[in-house]
């Protein structure tokens, strides 16, 4: 898969609940689509949509190690459905309730170049890795 082929199957996560489900690509085409847009960008920060803390710590810890990163934070605690923000780069995480109805992973692909990746992808889904 090239680069363009990859930021194309990535952005149909864009408008999820307009794709139909025998449409929605693979696990495995997902993961292999992250692995080029990573290359592409300096560093990704993670937004994760979940139904409670724990399912959210799981995804973040699993997008974490699937993207190299060695730091695991802290998720400050919150009862129901959580958004939790994590910038590696910065290694800050921030949670907060949810009162959104999608659920996933979101992962914002940062560089300094504007012929790298500069994008948002999402909603992944939390079980990907």
């Amino acid at each position: 898969m090239m680069r363009d082929e990859a930021v194309k199957l990535l952005r149909l996560f864009t408008c999820i609940d307009q794709l139909p489900a025998a449409k929605i690509p693979t696990h495995e085409a997902i993961r292999d689509a992250l692995a080029i847009v990573r290359e592409h960008s300096d560093y990704q920060i993670f937004g994760i949509c979940a139904e409670s803390l724990a399912q959210g710590q799981q995804a973040m810890i699993a997008y974490i190690k699937a993207f190299d990163y060695k730091f695991v934070p802290e998720v400050p605690p919150i009862e129901g459905p959580i958004y939790i923000k994590y910038n590696p780069n910065r290694r800050s995480c921030h949670s907060d309730t949810y009162i959104g109805q999608q659920r996933g992973v979101l992962v914002s692909c940062q560089s300094a170049y504007d012929d790298d990746i500069n994008e948002l992808f999402g909603h992944l889904p939390l079980d990907l890795f």
